[in-house]
């Protein structure tokens, strides 16, 4: 029976690769924001933004913040876009060439990545976009080679801008209440402990508030209190006041939202500037938009009320909910001096 054979060592010793010798390799998450910021810059429309502090406060643009567990990246990207640009496409574009790019460059799996535009350059002509790395693939490569389909991804109405809670009043005089306890039930600490010597105030009270008996005054500070109670109920229960006007748009939710004051100021302005108006002044409430008026001596009032309602109506059409017009025109009536006559003493 033949003996197994026995391996024989290489002659070579370079050629032995041992799995225990090899060593690991580790990147640091500095390196990855680099490549995420290099990568962003390629997209056209981004554009590097910095000031003078940038060197000190780390805010310079594009940024990436990023955070890897395991083979697992998850990356926030701030980019400044050149104006005027499409958000919608630019974002996406960036988030494919930067996924992309870390894939291939550190062979991380990009777990979530979030861009952020937050802020806008003007173009400037006849100037070359700043590169880090040379531009090696085309944007149909991104979208269709380097990513799988997308699924649908659930529209989520946002938030709409709202005033301040009327309730804050009111909790910030709790907050001022709560400090003071606060400072009252450390002051009995100290003298419970005698590193305070002084008359306790909260002992004091019980025992005042024990010796209390009926008086004619305790009736209305009840009153009074129950009246502040049902108040504040009613205050932390009363939904807050939308401050902006949605605009109607082509997506499925508004996102793009103006305030009471800005379309007040547009429909003044488109007012003021047509013939025969003197002055416009423009109120818009939760109901209307009133329009107040002031048309020369020489001007039709019929004509001009249609052709301020041709000039602004289509531009309250842009509102999810159009509010009504409502038109008061006034003809501006000239002073006429009177003169006195008279005889000199």
């Amino acid at each position: 029976m033949a003996e197994p054979a026995t391996p024989t060592a290489p002659s070579d010793p370079e050629s032995v690769d041992l799995a225990g010798s090899r060593g690991s390799l580790t990147i640091k998450d500095r390196a990855i924001e680099r490549i995420a910021a290099a990568a962003a810059l390629q997209v056209p429309h981004v554009v590097r933004q910095s000031s003078n502090l940038s060197l000190l406060t780390g805010r310079e643009l594009p940024r990436a913040e990023v955070i890897t567990a395991g083979s697992a990246v998850a990356v926030n990207l701030y980019i400044a876009a050149e104006w005027p640009y499409d958000a919608a496409a630019l974002t996406r574009r960036v988030h494919d060439a930067v996924a992309w790019h870390l894939h291939e460059y550190t062979g991380l799996v990009v777990h979530e990545l979030n861009v952020l535009i937050v802020s806008t350059a003007r173009a400037v002509e006849d100037e070359q976009a700043e590169q880090s790395v040379p531009v090696e693939y085309l944007e149909s490569d991104i979208v269709g080679g380097h990513t799988g389909p997308r699924s649908d991804i659930p529209v989520v109405s946002p938030l709409p801008p709202l005033a301040t809670p009327a309730a804050a009043p009111a909790a910030a005089l709790i907050a001022i209440g709560a400090l003071g306890l606060a400072f009252v039930a450390a002051r009995e600490l100290l003298i419970v402990r005698g590193t305070y010597d002084g008359a306790p105030w909260i002992r004091n009270s019980f025992e005042w508030f024990g010796r209390l008996h009926w008086h004619p005054w305790i009736a209305p500070i009840a009153v009074v209190l129950v009246v502040l109670g049902l108040a504040s109920i009613v205050v932390a229960l009363k939904p807050r006041r939308r401050t902006h006007l949605p605009l109607r748009l082509s997506g499925a939710v508004p996102t793009v939202w103006m305030r009471r004051t800005d379309v007040a100021r547009m429909c003044s302005a488109r007012t003021s500037a047509l013939p025969g108006v003197l002055s416009a002044r423009t109120v818009v409430d939760r109901r209307r938009a009133l329009i107040r008026v002031v048309a020369a001596s020489d001007s039709s009032i019929d004509d001009l009320s249609t052709t301020i309602r041709a000039e602004v109506e289509p531009r309250l059409a842009l509102l999810a909910d159009p509010i009504p017009l409502v038109l008061k025109v006034s003809r501006h009536e000239p002073h006429t001096p009177t003169t006195e006559t008279g005889t000199l003493p």
